[in-house]
């Protein structure tokens, strides 16, 4: 007997019956049942099937086809790849038209040879490999366009898929974060999503940079231009012709720089200092920063005119304090990684470490957990980082007042289950078992709050 775990097989009928003869007649699959849409939709979060037979006659009122209609909706938007073959009456074609309209992958009229039917759900799965293969090769031709940005925060989804839509466009993107939220990441991700991707990432700080060299930094200088330029050199903005340029932290940018940087961004022209030649450049600019610029405006520290010309779009990226969840996930990664690099074989964060962990602000968002992390991996005496190990010091917790209790109970049951799917590495089973709940309620709670 083959130990070959047997594909799953969803058959969606009311009928006891019916039911019993198609489990039979297919036990090359796994042959999963279903009477009713919610214990369907509980089968298809669980199990993932590539094929669903189902009538489209369901409880509460086997009459109506709205519950059989309702059920293709929503395993669609579950699972859209889901070859759905909807069983129907001789006289119903009508609906049986209506439901492959809606998404479904064929229909077959009752009653029906099984053999004719076994051949349908057999080239059902073969087209669902076929899909599966050629998305897979798909992938393995794009380039890993945020392959250091680790996440399952909603808000912080929302930003990345915002930044990989505005990539394929010139538009000059500005990325707002606090410090060490990422804001690079992004930028380097923008440039590997565009079609600029084979040509070069040049970023450079402006405020790493003493004001009097970042002029020539930026723009480059002629030999004998001043003291010391021996030979003409290319600034940042050359450098990075037909490529992405970053200017991280713009809002340190001198204020007798920025009218030259906006002529730039205006012209798409420079002039080395010295130089008396204007350069074409064709390069896509990124600046990050985390001042508040509209601020910096009102003081009379920054340009309005340059402001607009840096924000055509606006990047946000959410503090680590308010991305529930993610310090956890965050912290095994880094755990991982560190372990790897310092030759400590397998470490894992023990319990009270891990709680430390989620209940710490992070001011200084990721960087400031992964510098926490390398510490605790160096540090820790075994293979088990504990509380002590990470060396956090807490603070007070503090309780908010709800008026609203059953928006309260939601966002404490959504907070919990992203909280047990960061300790739990993203393991489901384990997840479940921190919670005490079963693997199809919290596949449940994933679907009703949005959780991937």
């Amino acid at each position: 007997m083959s130990s070959e775990r047997l594909r799953p097989l969803l058959i969606v009928e009311d009928d006891p019956a019916l039911q019993k003869q198609l489990r039979w007649a297919f036990d090359q699959y796994e042959a999963l049942t279903a009477d009713d849409r919610e214990s369907a939709l509980a089968m298809v979060r669980r199990y993932q099937p590539p094929v669903v037979t189902m009538d489209l006659g369901l409880p509460p009122d086997p009459d109506s086809v709205s519950e059989g209609f309702r059920l293709i909706e929503e395993i669609l938007a579950i699972e859209p790849d889901t070859k759905i073959i909807v069983l129907t009456g001789q006289n119903d074609r009508s609906n049986a038209l209506r439901a492959v309209a809606l998404g479904a992958y064929d229909f077959f009229a009752k009653p029906f040879e099984i053999d004719m039917l076994a051949l349908m759900i057999a080239r059902a799965y073969s087209l669902f490999d076929l899909q599966q293969e050629n998305k897979r090769l798909q992938l393995m031709q794009q380039p890993d366009v945020f392959s250091g940005l680790l996440t399952r925060d909603p808000e912080m989804l929302r930003t990345c898929r915002m930044a990989e839509k505005v990539a394929g466009s010139d538009a000059t993107i500005l990325v707002l974060g606090e410090s060490g939220t990422g804001k690079e990441l992004i930028a380097r991700g923008i440039h590997t999503a565009s079609g600029r991707r084979k040509e070069r990432f040049v970023a450079i700080n402006c405020a790493a940079i003493p004001e009097n060299l970042l002029e020539s930094e930026l723009f480059g200088y002629e030999k004998g231009a001043f003291t010391g330029a021996v030979k003409t050199t290319p600034g940042k903005i050359e450098t990075a012709n037909r490529g992405t340029l970053m200017l991280d932290e713009i809002g340190d940018l001198p204020h007798s720089l920025q009218a030259k940087l906006l002529r730039f961004l205006q012209e798409r022209t420079i002039e080395r200092i010295g130089g008396r030649q204007e350069i074409d450049v064709d390069v896509r600019i990124v600046c990050a920063t985390h001042q508040d610029l509209k601020a910096l405006i009102r003081q009379g520290q920054f340009r309005e005119d340059l402001y607009y010309r840096l924000a055509e779009i606006t990047v946000t990226l959410p503090p680590l304090r308010a991305r529930p969840g993610d310090a956890a996930l965050l912290a095994h990664a880094f755990v991982r990684r560190f372990a790897e690099e310092q030759k400590r074989g397998a470490m894992t964060l023990r319990e009270d470490a891990l709680r430390a962990v989620e209940a710490y602000p992070w001011p200084g968002n990721v960087r400031e957990l992964e510098n926490c992390i390398k510490r605790a991996v160096i540090m820790a005496d075994g293979n088990q980082i504990t509380r002590d190990d990470i060396g956090l010091t807490l603070p007070d917790a503090k309780e908010e007042s709800r008026i609203d209790l059953r928006q309260s109970r939601e966002d404490a049951e959504k907070r919990a289950v992203i909280s047990a799917l960061g300790r739990a590495d993203g393991n489901i089973l384990k997840a479940a078992e921190i919670l005490g709940i079963s693997r199809p309620t919290l596949y449940d709670l994933m679907h009703r709050f949005g959780i991937k």
